[in-house]
């Protein structure tokens, strides 16, 4: 590459090597000539490169060039571009021979474009070199092959009867180049003598290959085996001429096949005795190949959910924090749109579409593995049986639900409000697959993993499991069915979160959901959750008589302008007084200036320092002071911070409220 003027060659670069081609950047004409060499793809010059400069020892170069080789040249020229709108085009043409010419200004699809051509052209012309190169070897090789393998050439003249004889072959048929085709015959087994005539007579008039194989008496009186092939060459009229071809001394080849045909039958009773194992290990070996490739299939989808977990849990907390703004602003409008009633109905529906937002990020999340979770010993028959008119009310009259609950089940390790939204999301499902109304059940039982399997830790665990006998899934749609935005409902029918959600919680509280289906036999939903160390206990209850918060001082950080401003005027409107930072260091500041604050709230992701080392550094300097984490990650790094109370974007006001009396409440007993 030859391009000087400002940045062109590393933009050049750049761009060529993106089709995989390496570039060496030239400064000059005179170290650009030094540098072409075999492994050279093609050229590109800048027209202001060239156009003063002295071509003659490129074109001396490019007229050096083996007869199979014109190395392509790529030529970026300011104006004009070839030769038919640019006189100087027509000089580098003559030049450089093999030329593809690009005006500036140019996408840069373009020039990959011209490259991948130039490059395909120089890569046929390797193999055309290839070509000659293995011509030539033919050549020799034939001659040696002829030789080696002792093969030699011979012609019959119809016009003359004479047979031409190779040299290496005169001693074999008889004394001189030439002899007749009877003295030829003579030396024939007598056998095979009628069978070479017919195929002489069978090619001079049906134009067949000659191919005959016969015995003939050797100089020393042995037999030896001959193999002769020739083809029929004709005049214009079509007369025969002459036919050419090889003679080839079999003898050793016809008792090698002799004793192989005895070896053969050997082995045939020897095979039929084998075919019997060799037929079971290779059963085997179909099993054992079938498993590894159910194996690979299910490592290769959990790879995929993975990598779609991964995009989604990200989008979903960007998400979140916009939502968090929004739905702040919003109540904040709302209230100050009581008296139009027209305004605050406007208000009324953005804020539902905001929460319907959030909801949706929250199932991103639970697909994510990215929502935050509160896991502890929950008793799971009571928490169905706590649901049993939710879900009878929310499936209708027409559907059949049966309970199959067995007592003295032990505690799962799970959070209770996302089971009950994950079983809800089940029952739903099971339900629209049952348009015509139907049955489901319900049913619970104890189960043991004993050797970790790809989806399930080897342990102890309780199974959930919604079966109904509606409309199933076949193979193909079932691989899908806990994929994002997937769904066999129909355009607005459906999310396609519902069975993601559901298999996101379950790999978060390391369960797992599993799905069994068939086309019109139903489907199976199971969802696998741990067993708990420790007894189920109570939610314990709301906190009473909390402080009024009202008028106190808070300290918000949190990096986000938008968010920032909301929560700040929230917080104003709830009647605090709010100091705001941007950023862990300032935030620091103004706790070292401020005494008199009495709260602070934090977000997690921040530049520089994350909430959680923020919490750390404010301990520090003020040990007490009540600290509340915003954040919309559910993994956050073990420690101290892993005690800090939290709050989930988005959040309403009156959620925000509560967690601020929560925690000044200790601070008024």
């Amino acid at each position: 590459m030859l391009a000087p003027r400002g940045r062109d060659a590393a933009i050049a670069a750049s761009l060529i090597g993106q089709s995989d081609v390496a570039c060496e950047i030239c400064a000059n004409l005179r170290d650009l000539v030094p540098a072409l060499g075999p492994d050279v793809a093609f050229v590109l010059i800048t027209e202001d490169a060239v156009r003063s400069a002295d071509l003659k020892p490129l074109v001396e170069w490019i007229g050096d060039q083996p007869t199979w080789s014109d190395l392509p040249f790529i030529l970026v020229t300011d104006h004009g571009g070839g030769p038919e709108r640019n006189p100087m085009a027509s000089r580098w043409l003559e030049a450089l021979g093999n030329v593809s010419f690009i005006e500036r200004p140019f996408h840069p699809t373009t020039l990959a474009s011209i490259a991948r051509t130039a490059l395909k052209g120089r890569r046929r012309q390797y193999q055309t070199r290839l070509l000659f190169e293995d011509l030539r070897e033919g050549e020799v090789r034939l001659r040696t092959a002829l030789k080696a393998g002792n093969l030699g050439p011979w012609e019959f003249d119809f016009a003359t009867g004479m047979l031409s004889l190779s040299e290496d072959f005169q001693n074999a048929y008889g004394p001189g180049p030439e002899l007749t085709l009877e003295a030829f015959l003579e030396s024939v087994h007598p056998d095979d003598r009628e069978r070479i005539v017919s195929a002489f007579r069978q090619s001079s008039t049906a134009g067949e290959d000659y191919a005959v194989e016969f015995r003939r008496h050797g100089p020393d009186g042995t037999v030896q085996w001959i193999d002769a092939r020739a083809r029929m060459v004709r005049d214009e009229l079509g007369a025969p001429l002459q036919l050419v071809g090889l003679s080839s001394d079999i003898t050793e080849r016809k008792a090698v096949a002799a004793a192989l045909q005895q070896s053969n039958d050997r082995l045939e009773r020897r095979v039929q005795e084998r075919t019997a194992q060799l037929q079971h290990a290779n059963d085997e070996l179909l099993s054992q190949a079938a498993e590894r490739e159910r194996t690979e299939e299910q490592l290769r989808h959990m790879q995929k959910l993975e990598s779609i977990g991964e995009l989604t849990g990200g989008v979903a907390h960007d998400f979140n924090n916009l939502l968090t703004a929004v739905i702040g602003n919003l109540e904040l409008l709302q209230k100050r749109t009581v008296s139009d009633p027209g305004m605050g109905r406007l208000v009324d529906g953005a804020l539902q579409g905001a929460q319907r937002g959030a909801a949706l990020t929250q199932r991103l999340l639970a697909f994510a593995r990215r929502q935050a979770l509160d896991p502890r010993p929950v008793d799971l028959a009571g928490l169905v049986q706590g649901m049993v008119n939710l879900l009878r009310r929310s499936i209708g009259p027409a559907m059949e639900m049966d309970l199959d609950l067995p007592e003295a089940l032990p505690a799962v390790l799970v959070d209770p409000n996302q089971i009950e939204l994950a079983l809800l999301n089940l029952v739903l499902n099971a339900r629209d697959a049952m348009p015509e109304g139907g049955k489901m059940t319900i049913g619970l039982r104890r189960c043991e993993v004993t050797v970790t399997s790809p989806d399930l830790a080897a342990g102890h665990y309780v199974c959930l499991s919604v079966s109904d006998a509606g409309v199933g899934m076949d193979a193909g749609t079932l691989k899908r069915a806990i994929e994002p935005f997937f769904s066999t409902k129909g355009i607005g029918k459906g999310t396609g979160l519902g069975l993601s959600m559901v298999h996101g919680v379950a790999q978060q509280l390391k369960g797992a959901l599993r799905l069994a289906s068939e086309p019109d036999r139903g489907t199976v939903a199971e969802l696998w959750l741990p067993v708990a160390a420790d007894q189920a206990v109570d939610v314990p209850p709301a906190i009473e008589n909390r402080k009024d918060s009202m008028g106190a001082t808070l300290l918000l950080v949190d990096d986000d302008f938008l968010i920032n401003l909301s929560t700040k005027a929230l917080l104003e409107d709830l009647g605090h007084t709010v100091f705001d930072a941007n950023s862990g260091a300032k935030a620091l500041e103004v706790l070292k200036a401020e005494s008199s604050i009495e709260l602070m709230i934090t977000d997690y992701a921040m530049p520089g320092m994350t909430g959680v080392q923020l919490a750390e550094a404010a301990r520090a300097l003020r040990p007490d002071l009540p600290i509340l984490l915003a954040t919309g990650y559910a993994e956050l790094p073990a420690g101290k911070a892993f005690d800090l109370p939290r709050l989930s974007k988005p959040y309403l006001q009156s959620q925000l409220a509560e967690q601020i009396a929560a925690l000044l409440a200790p601070a008024s007993s």
